[in-house]
């Protein structure tokens, strides 16, 4: 063996191993990209399952006379705040509030400014149809604003 031999690696060996790093991290990025994607989509299925699940409490106790509602209303909530703040129990002789969140998640796939995490969803009133909703006189259900695909290709505000 040389003196010149035993000092380092040749070029050739420095080339290699470069090119398997680089497809190393090739395959790497797209796995890591879908971990934090699937990890935001179990975020939006369960801020969803939340906020749906406080909004049919919120129906129920209206229809069981619990919550105050005027004449003509759906019974439905005036907006995502009320579901976190609290309403008057009306049949409780304490004047006791009912809860039906303990905060509103935010939207995960939200690309705005930061804001109010009841601000971060797409409202559709009872009065609205399923495939053009809008926002009303309250709020019968929430989806994502985002205009992207989950993984499974339906659209996140379809969810």
């Amino acid at each position: 063996m040389t003196a010149r031999a035993a000092r380092g690696f040749s070029f050739i060996e420095l080339m290699a191993s470069l090119a398997i790093i680089a497809t190393l991290l090739l395959t790497a990025v797209p796995v890591a990209q879908s971990v934090v994607k699937r990890r935001q989509e179990a975020e939006l299925r369960l801020a969803l399952g939340q906020i749906r699940g406080a909004i049919d409490q919120y129906k129920r106790a209206a229809d069981a006379g619990r919550i105050a509602v005027e004449s003509g209303a759906t019974g439905y909530p005036i907006d995502l705040t009320v579901l976190a703040s609290g309403v008057d129990d009306i049949g409780s002789p304490t004047g006791a509030k009912l809860y039906f969140l303990r905060r509103v998640p935010a939207d995960p796939f939200f690309a705005g400014k930061r804001t109010k995490p009841e601000e971060t969803w797409g409202l559709r009133s009872y009065a609205s149809p399923p495939d053009a909703p809008e926002a009303g006189e309250d709020v019968f259900d929430v989806y994502s604003t985002s205009p992207d695909k989950g993984l499974n290709d339906v659209p996140y505000r379809e969810w």
